[in-house]
C-alpha cells in the first residue's frame, strides 16, 4: 500500500454525507457533512471507510484509533491506553471514555529506588517493569458496543488490512528507530518486525505486522477477551515477566473502562469541555482560562496579553504539580480549582508589569511526560463528536514485544513519582497523589477537548507530553478571542509555561524581538526551542454557513489538507 497514492486523502478529510443547511440564525441540527482530522493519511481513510460504510463517529473513532495503533507504532497501540471524550449528538451526552494504562496488582511506590532510596535510571523507561496494564484494546470494544452502530470487525477490518498488507515507512517511524535501537534489538520480537535483520527498514520500503493483524482479529472474534484472556493474555505475561515485570493474568483480566465526566468550564461566550482526572488537561485548563476570563486580552498590548498568558500558565501548571491523581485513589479538590473565585485569587498575585518567579510558589515538579503521542478529531454529518488522545509513552514505548502478539509495551509506569519531592508538606501531597499503588491510572496531559460557542463547535487535541495542555490552551484562545479558522488553529505558533523548570519554552516566531525584550525585562526566561513541536488535530463546524472544516499540523511529517464537497 503505496503512502503516495494516498495523498489525495492526506491526512485530514471532509466527507460530504448531505447537503448543508442555510444560515439561520438558531443552530443548525447538523451539519450534513462528516470531517476527520488526523496525522496519518492511512488512519483518516480508515475512519472515512467506516462513515461511507454507514457508521457513526464512534465507529469512526474505533477505526482510526486501531489503524494509528498500526501505522503510528512509535505514539500508540494496543499495549498502550487513550481518552475519547465523546458528544453524542441525539441527547448531547458527553462523557469522557477512561482508557488509561493501570499499575500491576504487585507495583508498589518503591519499585523504581534502589537501596539508598534513589530511582534506578531508565528501570521506568526501558525495562518490563515500565510497563502498565493496556486500555486500548478494552476501549476500542467500549466504544462500539456502547456507541457505534457497525459490528466491531467492520471498523477494525482497515486496521487489520494495513497491518497484514503493510504500509510505507516515513521519515518520522525512521527518526523513532535510530532513537530506539539499540533497545528494540533486546526485544527479539521487536527487532524482528521493525529492524530487519538488525537494522532500520528503508525509507519508503513496507512494514508488515502479521503478529500484530492476529491479535486484532482475535479482539474482533472474542471482544475483550480476545486479549486480556487466553492466548495473547498468556504470551503478554510470559513476556513480561521473563523479562522482570510482575504482570499477572488476573491484572489483565480485571482491567475495566471507566466512563467519567468531562470537566466543563465557560470562558467569555464559549462552553469549553475537556478531559477529566486521570487527564490534568481539563483541570489545568479550567484554572488558567479562568485566570485570563477576568482580562480583556484583546485590548492589550502582545507583550502584556503573552506576559498575562505565561502567568496564568504557571499557576495551573504548579496545580498539577500539588494536587492533580487518579480520582479513583486520590481526593483532588477539584470544585475549588476549577471554581472562577479560585481562579480570581490567583489572578490577585498576578502583576502586569513582572513575573513572579516560581520558587516563590509553593509546590513541587511533575514527572517528565512522552511527547510520542497521538491525536486524531472527529465529527459526523449527524454531529455527534470525538477528541480522542492515546499513547504508548516515549518513543515505542518501553520497545520491547511479546512474541507471536506483535504489541510493543508501554512505559506508562514513568508517568508516576517515582520519588517524593523535597520534604513540604503541600510537596509531599503532590508526590501523595501521583504515587505508584496497585491498580491505579498514572496523572496524564492528555487533553482532548470540544469548543462550544455561538460561532460553531471545535474538536481539538495535540500530543507533546507536558505542552500538549498549553497547545489546547492557545488553541482555544485562538478560536475564542481571535475567531481563527481550523487552519489558523493548527498554524498559530506556539509558547509555554509549565512552572518548573522557571522558563518560557517557545517556537522560533512566536514572539516578535519586542515581545521578548518585553518579557525578559519582566523577568522571564525565554527558552527558544531549535525545533517545533506538537501535532494539534482540529475540525471545526461553523454554524453560520454550516460549514465543516478540518484541518492538520504543519509541523507533522505527513500533514497536509484537502476538503471535498
Amino acid at each position: 500500500m503505496q503512502l503516495r497514492d494516498l495523498r489525495v486523502v492526506a491526512l485530514l478529510a471532509l466527507l460530504c454525507l448531505a447537503v448543508g443547511a442555510s444560515a439561520s440564525e438558531s443552530p443548525p441540527k447538523r451539519p450534513g457533512q462528516a470531517a476527520i482530522a488526523s496525522p496519518h493519511p492511512l488512519a483518516t481513510r480508515a475512519g472515512m471507510e467506516v462513515l461511507q460504510a454507514g457508521g457513526n463517529a464512534f465507529d469512526a473513532a474505533v477505526a482510526v484509533s486501531a489503524a494509528l495503533a498500526v501505522v503510528e507504532p512509535y505514539g500508540s497501540g494496543l499495549g498502550g491506553g487513550g481518552f475519547w471524550l465523546l458528544h453524542r449528538a441525539e441527547d448531547r451526552y458527553q462523557v469522557m471514555v477512561d482508557g488509561r494504562e493501570t499499575a500491576p496488582g504487585a507495583a508498589h511506590r518503591d519499585m523504581f529506588l534502589d537501596d539508598d532510596g534513589q530511582p534506578v535510571p531508565d528501570l521506568s523507561r526501558n525495562s518490563m517493569l515500565a510497563a502498565g496494564i493496556p486500555g486500548l484494546p478494552a476501549g476500542l470494544v467500549h466504544l462500539s458496543s456502547q456507541y457505534g452502530r457497525l459490528p466491531l470487525g467492520s471498523a477494525l477490518a482497515p486496521a487489520i488490512r494495513y497491518a497484514e498488507e503493510g504500509f510505507e515507512v516515513y521519515p518520522r517511524l525512521l527518526m523513532g528507530l535510530e532513537f530506539k535501537r539499540e533497545q528494540m534489538l533486546t526485544s527479539p520480537a521487536a527487532a524482528e518486525v521493525f529492524l530487519p535483520g538488525g537494522e532500520l527498514p528503508e525509507l519508503g520500503s513496507v512494514l508488515r505486522q502479521p503478529d500484530l493483524a492476529r491479535t486484532l482479529r482475535r479482539i474482533v472474534e472474542r471482544g475483550v477477551e480476545g486479549f486480556y484472556a487466553g492466548p495473547v493474555a498468556e504470551a503478554l505475561v510470559a513476556a513480561v515477566q521473563a523479562g522482570g515485570g510482575i504482570w499477572t493474568l488476573e491484572d489483565l483480566a480485571g482491567y475495566r473502562i471507566v466512563e467519567r465526566e468531562p470537566v466543563i468550564m465557560r470562558y467569555r461566550d464559549a462552553r469549553i469541555v475537556a478531559a477529566s482526572l486521570p487527564s490534568s488537561g481539563g483541570v489545568v485548563l479550567a484554572t488558567v482560562l479562568n485566570i485570563l476570563d477576568g482580562y480583556d486580552l484583546s485590548s492589550l498590548s502582545a507583550e502584556d496579553a503573552t506576559h498575562l498568558v505565561i502567568e496564568a500558565m504557571r499557576r495551573g501548571y504548579r496545580d498539577r504539580a500539588l494536587y492533580l491523581g487518579d480520582p479513583d485513589f486520590v481526593d483532588v479538590p477539584l470544585e475549588k480549582l476549577t471554581h472562577p473565585l479560585y481562579a480570581a485569587g490567583l489572578r490577585a498575585g498576578i502583576r502586569l508589569d513582572r513575573a513572579l518567579p516560581s520558587e516563590y510558589l509553593p509546590g513541587i515538579g511533575s514527572e517528565p511526560e512522552g511527547t510520542q503521542t497521538t491525536h486524531f478529531s472527529i465529527i459526523d454529518a449527524d454531529g455527534n463528536r470525538v477528541g480522542a488522545t492515546q499513547t504508548l509513552n516515549f518513543w515505542y514505548g518501553n520497545g520491547l514485544m511479546a512474541a507471536g502478539t506483535g504489541v510493543l509495551l508501554n512505559n506508562e509506569m514513568d508517568d508516576f513519582s517515582a520519588k517524593p519531592g523535597v520534604p513540604d508538606g503541600f510537596q509531599l501531597v503532590t508526590a501523595q497523589a501521583n504515587m505508584i499503588e496497585p491498580h491505579k491510572r498514572m496523572l496524564s496531559s492528555m487533553t482532548p477537548t470540544f469548543i462550544e460557542s455561538p460561532r460553531g463547535v471545535a474538536v481539538l487535541g495535540t500530543p507533546g507530553g507536558s505542552r500538549i495542555i498549553s497547545m489546547v490552551l492557545l488553541g482555544v484562545l485562538a478560536r475564542v478571542d481571535e475567531g481563527a479558522s481550523a487552519r489558523q488553529m493548527v498554524e498559530r505558533r506556539r509558547f509555554h509555561h509549565q512552572y518548573l523548570p522557571d522558563r518560557v519554552v517557545y517556537e522560533t516566531g512566536a514572539f516578535d524581538e519586542a515581545t521578548a525584550e518585553a518579557l525578559r525585562a519582566r523577568g522571564h526566561v525565554l527558552a527558544e526551542t531549535s525545533r517545533d513541536y506538537g501535532n494539534l488535530q482540529v475540525v471545526t463546524w461553523d454554524h453560520a454557513d454550516n460549514r465543516v472544516q478540518a484541518a492538520s499540523d504543519p509541523r507533522g511529517d505527513l500533514g497536509e489538507a484537502t476538503e471535498a464537497y
